[in-house]
Order: C-alpha cells, then structure tokens, then sequence
C-alpha cells in the first residue's frame, strides 16, 4: 500500500492537469454545497459570478507564480534527500513518520507560522489585507492573494522543506489536502455545529476559520492554522466567535465598497496606507 501511494505521489508534481483538476473539482464541489447550506447570507456587490471572477484572477496569479516556486520546491527535496538533511532523516522516520513529520512541519511553516507574521509586520499585512478586503466570504476566497504574498508563502514554504527534509510525496501529500482544506474552510457553508466544533480540535473548520475572517480585532488576529488547528490551540492564537455575530471585510486600511475592484487591489499595498497594524 505504501508503495502504491509513495509512487503515485512521487510524480506529482510532473501531472499539472491532474493537480488542476482536483483544485477545480474541490472548487465546483463546495461551491454547488455552499448554495444549498450557506453559512451566512452573502451580499455581493453584483453577483456571485461577478465576485467569483475577481478572486479568480488572484487565483491565476497565484498559479503562474507557484509553477516556477515548484522549480525550486523539488529542488530543495532532492537535496534534503541526497544530503539526508532534515528532521525525517535525523530521525529515522519510515514511511509513515516521513508523511507525518513532513505533514506537520509544513503546516507549521506553511501555514500558521507565515500567517501569524504576515499579521504582525505592517510591511507584509498591507498585502495581505487583499484577502481580508473580500466582503463575501466563500469558497473562492481560498486563493485571493496578493502576488507578492504568494511570493512570501513560497519562501516559508522553502524553508519548512529544509527543516523536515519532506521527500516530494511527503510534499505532494500535503499540498494536496492543503488545496482540498482550503476549499473547505473558506466555503460558505454552514455544518452542524456540533460537528463543526469537532473538528476543530484538530482540524481548520469553516466556523473557525471564519472567525478570522471577522472585521474587527482581535478576531482577526486569530485562528491562523491552515490545515490543523493545533496550532492555535497550542500557540493561544485559538478564539472563538459565534457565526451569527461574523462580519466579514475590515474596520481599516481598506475601503470595503471597492473590494471588487481588481486594479485597486493590485496596486494598493504599494500605495500609503490608511491605517496601520497595531
């Protein structure tokens, strides 16, 4: 069995229609699943497709920018390997460990670490501030992200390699369930709450990442995690906010009507800023 998976994933990375299908099908699937269940009613400026074209954009960006970051992602990984650099070498780790290992460190440095810095450097959260700017919350709001952000979560993302030495399936595995828990947890979709309060114990759920979502601080700076929730929980970043009390966009630094407009989201972070991180 553990060959089947480490073959499959292995090679990955040289499928880019494979990888693409998955992230358009865990689009459509929650998108079709955020209709029928919304968590909150959404108020788009002119549409749901209107809004969805402009996280689209973002989301093309991002992916032209990660194809050449996969360069040097399987770069690094062949080097850990022959070097035998990284925690899953030093350790020792079989099959499993490496998947569990590697899953974790990336997560850390790929997920809550980046996030929480983008949070507290005022020079990284103005580009970060496009992804908070959406007023619609929803499953295209996974990858709205600033170019140069995606730059940024690259190099984190480099740098959890180097510390786990993740061999690419380890790589692929993860990247894979991050797409999949990105879909998710952006979605506007409303589980019971009993299961949704469940799976945050360890994972990222729609509600709790929602809180993050929220217009004021300091729920905005909270619940960071990208896959896990342990983080947060460990790190005493965790809030909670009940759904009904969720705004989404922000009480600063960007002017909420215009969070549609794609020019202006582009070029705003290089431009002075109306506020400034506390």
């Amino acid at each position: 069995m553990w060959t089947d998976i480490i073959d499959h994933f292995s090679n990955l990375d040289k499928r880019p229609g494979e990888r693409l299908g998955l992230l358009v099908g865990g689009l459509l699937l929650f998108w079709i699943i955020e209709g029928a269940i919304p968590l909150l009613q959404p108020a788009y400026k002119k549409s749901k497709l209107r809004h969805a074209s402009v996280n689209f954009g973002f989301t093309l960006i991002h992916l032209l920018i990660h194809t050449f970051l996969a360069v040097v992602i399987v770069l690094l990984s062949d080097w850990c390997r022959r070097e035998g650099f990284g925690i899953v070498y030093w350790t020792g780790a079989g099959v499993l460990g490496t998947i569990l290992l590697s899953f974790l460190v990336l997560d850390f440095f790929g997920g809550w670490l980046v996030h929480i810095t983008e949070h507290k450097l005022g020079a990284l959260w103005r580009f970060h501030v496009v992804h908070h700017a959406d007023n619609n919350v929803d499953v295209t709001t996974g990858l709205r992200h600033h170019p140069v952000e995606s730059v940024l979560r690259g190099f984190f993302f480099f740098a959890g390699i180097l510390v786990s030495g993740a061999p690419m399936y380890a790589v692929m595995i993860f990247q894979t369930l991050l797409v999949l828990s990105t879909a998710f947890t952006h979605a506007n979709i409303a589980l019971p709450r009993p299961l949704d309060r469940a799976l945050s114990w360890v994972l990222v759920s729609p509600n709790m990442h929602k809180v993050h979502h929220h217009w004021q601080q300091p729920y905005t700076d909270s619940n960071y995690g990208a896959v896990l929730s342990i983080w947060d929980r460990l790190l005493g970043t965790y809030r909670a906010l009940d759904p009904t009390q969720i705004r989404y966009g922000l009480d600063r630094y960007y002017p909420n009507e215009h969070d549609e407009n794609f020019m202006m989201l582009l070029k705003k972070p290089f431009q002075k800023q109306e506020g400034k991180r506390p």
